[in-house]
């Protein structure tokens, strides 16, 4: 009798155990790692309120996202990758929205063989970054539209400032570039940490070039720090900053010292100013109307974009990747990346059209940028 109830209950265990493992190969797993504290949480507060708001299931199948804070430090940031990977058993990893960040994690992603929608934008190597796919606008993009401008100014000589990391690198390469194109001057290359309190000898050398223009290389709120300083040491010419800066956070920080500050943008947060029959301008107006009602319309951030066309990219491969494998298994991230790379054809999102291929892991052109001016306290679109 021992014996019988004993192959009951072994039985009955295994069954259970085999509904827990159905159900979880049922549900997609999310690991979302973006800045909730420190110097870039200006960015990824919004990232993590739209993962709250949006719905509980993605594709036709139920999902769960686990976000993780790395507290804008790369240290923290792999060490949340790792638990992702290791211990939640992601199918995918969307973040962070901090490039230094996001570069980090990089060896993860690539050991554990896991797709990442990166929500900072970066250089893509395909030989290397097979696994990572990033959906805000290049910044070779979005500095084309900065050097434009500079252009109609007439503008002959710009200083650089930009953080010490490879945000500001990747700013400073693509301004270059960009510059040489139509023969303007760089003039300098200071920088400053993020989590500085002052820039004023990085300010007094950029004055002493006499720029016609200067161009911060920042992003969040640390970007406004240079603005203060160049403004308070009578610097009187055009400034612009990235599209890491276009927030409120800045704004405020900011205050008059970035008033008429240029810097290019995604068309989300100007989706009332696009052509009636722009691509864009539909989903960025339910995404706005859905964090609205969530979070009130004072909350909104060009960031929460990027979040939201992470899940309108995973959406349009999904019913493909299903064919093919179940959530929890490494033939469905495979299935996944090969979708990602291969089914994103003119897919409209927030922030731009995504068509994404083997040698572009980005997708975007000219339609996923807007140049915009900080005007008495808000953000104004002054090209479409």
């Amino acid at each position: 009798m021992k014996q019988k109830q004993f192959r009951t209950l072994l039985a009955g265990a295994a069954f259970g155990l085999w509904t827990i493992g159905a159900a979880w190969a049922d549900t997609l797993n999310v690991g979302v790692v973006v800045s909730l504290t420190g110097p870039g949480a200006a960015l990824g507060i919004p990232y993590r309120n739209v993962f709250q708001m949006l719905p509980k299931t993605l594709g036709g199948v139920d999902v769960n996202y686990h976000v993780l804070d790395d507290a804008s430090d790369t240290t923290t940031g792999v060490k949340n990758a790792r638990k992702l990977v290791d211990e939640n058993k992601i199918d995918v990893l969307v973040g962070s929205g901090s490039l230094p960040v996001t570069l980090a994690m990089g060896a993860v992603i690539r050991e554990g063989q896991v797709p990442q929608i990166a929500l900072a934008p970066m250089d893509y190597d395909p030989a290397r970054d097979i696994w990572t796919f990033s959906l805000p606008q290049p910044m070779g993009l979005m500095m084309a539209e900065v050097v434009d401008d500079m252009v109609r100014r007439k503008v002959g000589t710009v200083g650089y400032i930009g953080f010490a990391d490879s945000w500001g690198d990747a700013v400073y390469k693509h301004l270059n570039e960009q510059a040489a194109k139509v023969g303007i001057k760089v003039l300098g290359n200071e920088r400053y940490n993020r989590n500085d309190v002052s820039v004023i000898g990085q300010a007094v050398k950029l004055l002493a070039a006499k720029p016609d223009a200067v161009m911060v290389g920042g992003s969040g709120t640390p970007g406004a720090l240079p603005h203060i300083a160049m403004r308070d040491s009578g610097y009187k010419g055009q400034m612009y900053n990235t599209h890491g800066s276009v927030s409120g956070d800045f704004l405020r920080v900011g205050g008059k010292s970035v008033e008429g500050t240029l810097a290019p943008a995604g068309p989300l947060l100007f989706a009332d100013q696009l052509p009636a029959g722009h691509p864009v301008k539909p989903v960025a107006a339910a995404a706005l109307e859905q964090y609205d009602k969530a979070y009130g319309a004072s909350a909104r951030s060009p960031f929460l974009g990027y979040a939201y066309d992470a899940y309108v990219l995973l959406s349009s491969v999904m019913p493909e990747v299903l064919k093919k494998a179940k959530p929890g298994s490494q033939a469905f991230r495979v299935a996944l990346r090969d979708a990602l790379e291969k089914n994103v054809r003119d897919v409209a999102g927030t922030q731009g059209v995504y068509s994404i291929s083997r040698d572009n892991h980005n997708g975007l052109d000219r339609r996923a940028r807007v140049l915009v001016q900080a005007t008495g306290g808000r953000w104004v679109a002054v090209s479409q």
